[in-house]
């Protein structure tokens, strides 16, 4: 892994299942990094037979049936995309014969602050070395894959006897882009599944090499400082290197939502910036030690060490300064792409959706079968579907790719809260009075993801998806309200450079008013909500919540104080939006049932 900043300052996240499965073969070679979701090893199966047609590459099939069939169609797709990714690059960089539109859209997708800018001024009216050093610094953006670590079953054979654990859905994942070719880093999402981590130190690529570098990358996608240094040390006692740590908005992103106790960004930011050397000596000295225990090579004195933020930036004001004053070596946009048909996969149906989408189509749902709130469209073909199964009297989903069975209720063998064979039984509890009407209506709420994720990236190649399954979810961040139209990679790689500015709703609030807007509203559900057992408890969290809250709203109040990144009218409201937001956090109060004499 290169220690170097990357050719772009900012990454394209994973989106859903199907949103950016292909976006490396779209983007990596204009040297933008992107992230696929590798836990779909038959929608990767599908795209592979695609992506083997359209650029004339043999494809023979992987059935189920084959001895670890989902670690092999993981290895075979990424194999597929890296190469196809080279084929594309070698051909932008040294093929003189053809148009040289590909080659000047690579640099003029630079930002301004890029080392090859002076380069290209250069070999404009030089033929020689100049240029031989410009195409020797262009880069391919890197193929990182995400594991969602608690998307992790345990399989069975075919005669129902469990497969070892390493045969799991997030241990096989990992397998499959360990042994591919694949040039990027793993991101591991949702929290520490310690099975999962003590398995990656069966593969040398995670390891440093001779020279001190790390070939594939492990990247962690945390909340806030204390989860980044506690996954940071349990996987560098077993000498494996961090190479980037992803922050992420609890509640300002797309797809599931992981709310902390009330902890906003930008204190999260400044704790990393004031802990950045910390951290890394922590983790440095703990995984050298680790791999000279080992009589493994040792990490070079400089190793890759990022530290990134990703969630509901909107403009270039706010990336630039997230990157500056916070120090961070890059950020990541992901739900604005959703709008670049160049970069993302999304179907023409629910392009059409999001385009007529208002503000209030957008909303944090029981949809996910995992129990995490996610972000969700209310308009989408997904959610029709959902809304027309119940009023015809046959809730639940079919289950077909099963990826997401975790309850065992009702059933020795888990089984998915989303299908109609866990939607039943549930049903049948409440019309015999077990359940109340609010429980019911969040079972209801949830949907089937795996087939809803996925089916876009088939539709938008123009195939349809396995079993004519057509009906699409999408996840997108909140973000995505204040843009309204389809985008080019340049229009948008320009907005975040701050080259031009898309036109977006003019009210939309800063990033950091915005993820506090969305907290005030979480903390309000919470507490109009039921109390029910575990009152004391309850109680103890949302205070907590609540003071964290208004804490935060100081730290920005001084922020705006001490700090000018932006106009003076926006400033201002600024100010007077944390002073009504903190108002009305004061107000809540917890609604305590009243006792009723006899």
């Amino acid at each position: 892994m290169d220690s170097k900043s990357p050719t772009h300052t900012f990454h394209i996240p994973v989106m859903g299942l199907g949103y950016t499965v292909d976006t490396p073969i779209k983007v990596a070679k204009y040297g933008i990094s992107s992230v696929v979701s590798i836990m779909d090893d038959q929608l990767l199966e599908d795209m592979r037979k695609i992506y083997s047609k359209k650029y004339v590459r043999k494809f023979t099939p992987i059935p189920d049936n084959e001895d670890d069939y989902r670690a092999k169609r993981i290895t075979s797709y990424l194999d597929l995309t890296q190469s196809i990714i080279e084929e594309q690059f070698n051909k932008l960089v040294n093929d003189e014969s053809g148009p040289r539109d590909e080659f000047h859209k690579y640099l003029n997708l630079l930002p301004v602050e890029s080392p090859l800018i002076p380069l290209l001024a250069k070999q404009k009216s030089s033929s020689g070395n100049e240029k031989n050093e410009l195409k020797s610094m262009m880069k391919i953006g890197s193929v990182d894959v995400n594991i969602m670590t608690k998307v992790d079953k345990i399989n069975y054979d075919r005669s129902g006897n469990e497969l070892p654990r390493e045969y799991s859905d997030a241990l096989s994942a990992l397998r499959g882009f360990a042994n591919s070719r694949a040039k990027g880093s793993v991101v591991f999402s949702a929290g520490m599944n310690p099975t999962l981590y003590s398995y990656a130190e069966q593969f040398p690529v995670f390891f440093p090499d001779e020279t001190g570098k790390v070939e594939k990358g492990i990247i962690l996608k945390v909340s806030d400082y204390r989860s980044a240094l506690i996954q940071g040390k349990f996987l560098a006692k077993k000498g494996l290197w961090v190479t980037e740590f992803r922050i992420e908005s609890g509640l300002n992103c797309g797809g599931h939502a992981f709310a902390t106790d009330g902890l906003l960004i930008g204190p999260i930011l400044e704790e990393f910036k004031n802990k950045r050397t910390e951290l890394f000596q922590t983790l440095y000295e703990t995984c050298q030690k680790t791999l000279e225990s080992k009589s493994l090579n040792r990490l070079s004195q400089s190793p890759a060490f990022r530290i990134t933020y990703q969630g509901g930036i909107g403009n270039s004001t706010e990336d630039s300064f997230l990157r500056a004053y916070y120090e961070l070596d890059g950020t990541g946009w992901g739900s604005p792409f959703l709008l670049v048909p160049e970069a993302t996969s999304v179907d023409e149906d629910t392009m059409r959706r999001l385009l007529r989408a208002k503000r209030t189509d957008y909303f944090l749902s029981h949809a996910s079968p995992l129990g995490v709130p996610f972000n969700n469209l209310r308009t989408s073909s997904g959610e029709e579907q959902r809304i027309s199964r119940i009023e015809k009297n046959r809730p639940g989903s079919p289950c077909y790719k099963k990826f997401l069975l975790n309850n065992t209720e009702f059933t020795e063998q888990p089984i998915c809260t989303a299908s109609r064979q866990y939607q039943n039984f549930k049903t049948k509890q409440f019309e015999a009075g077990e359940i109340h009407a609010e429980e019911m209506d969040i079972v209801k709420a949830k949907d089937c993801l795996c087939e809803g994720l996925g089916a876009p990236a088939i539709l938008a190649s123009g195939e349809t998806p396995r079993r004519n399954l057509t009906a699409v979810t999408i996840c997108p961040g909140p973000n995505l309200a204040y843009f309204n139209g389809i985008y080019s990679l340049k229009e948008m790689t320009d907005h975040i450079y701050g080259k031009l500015s898309l036109k977006s709703a003019s009210e939309r609030p800063h990033v950091f008013v915005k993820e506090l807007q969305l907290y005030v509203s979480y903390l309000k559900k919470e507490f109009e909500s039921k109390l029910t057992e575990k009152v004391t408890k309850r109680e103890a969290h949302l205070e907590k919540f609540k003071g964290n809250l208004i804490e935060g709203i100081a730290y920005y109040q001084d922020l705006l104080h001490n700090i000018q990144f932006d106009s003076g009218s926006i400033l201002q409201k600024m100010r007077e939006q944390f002073t009504n937001l903190k108002e009305e956090i004061e107000s809540f109060r917890i609604q305590h049932p009243i006792a009723v004499s006899h």
